[in-house]
């Protein structure tokens, strides 16, 4: 527990940065631009494909940093490796950015039309998860770095992601990777050591609740 609470301090400190790198993106010009993402993020930023990310309403500065992430190499997925690429300039991503999280916030609408049998109690289950934590595995509460409902901190904390909404598939494969640490981009490992304390069926019933939001 007192690596993850050191982790969420270096956190808070990169907050400031990660609002200035996201600074001056233009929304309007940033339409046209985002045109080479939405087939698979969505004209809206809400996806279609539990493979790819919603990304609307999420943090422009978080989807900035992921972006450049895949350009330099710190996080690895062959397609938005190619894809990040040819985003254009480091001003194109800031618009790019700024369009999609001017777009209504991410909704789990399309999750719920079809919900599984034991929908309820693991969305249940995950919604204690992601308030409390597990006291006895050290696992730290997610709404502390993610805010209500998975919506973020604030306006102005541009480091921890919108998740509330996202895809349960997208959302459960980022876990894993933290887990086994093939996805290592996130600042001070606070996720790779978050997700090493979860089991797949915490995983289960965490992504349940928050792609049900």
């Amino acid at each position: 527990m007192m690596n993850t609470l050191r982790a969420v301090s270096v956190f808070f400190a990169l907050i400031s940065v990660a609002g200035v790198a996201s600074a001056g993106g233009d929304a309007k010009a940033g339409g046209p631009k985002s045109e080479l993402c939405q087939g698979c993020h969505g004209a809206d930023g809400m996806s279609v494909n539990p493979e790819c990310p919603s990304l609307a309403g999420q943090k422009p500065g978080y989807i900035y940093k992921q972006l450049e992430d895949f350009i330099n190499g710190k996080r690895h997925n062959d397609t938005m490796s190619a894809m990040a690429a040819l985003a254009g300039t480091p001003q194109d991503m800031k618009d790019i950015a700024a369009y999609f999280a001017s777009q209504k916030s991410m909704s789990g609408d399309n999750y719920m039309l079809a919900p599984k049998p034991d929908n309820k109690k693991s969305i249940s289950n995950g919604k204690k998860l992601f308030m409390n934590g597990n006291p006895r595995t050290g696992l730290y509460g997610c709404v502390n770095c993610h805010g209500k409902n998975g919506k973020g901190k604030s306006a102005t904390n541009q480091v921890f992601p919108v998740i509330g909404g996202q895809s349960k598939g997208y959302l459960a494969k980022q876990l894993k990777d933290f887990r086994a640490a093939t996805r290592t981009n996130d600042p001070a490992n606070m996720m790779m050591d978050i997700a090493k304390k979860l089991t797949d069926a915490e995983i289960d019933a965490i992504t349940d609740y928050l792609a049900s939001l």
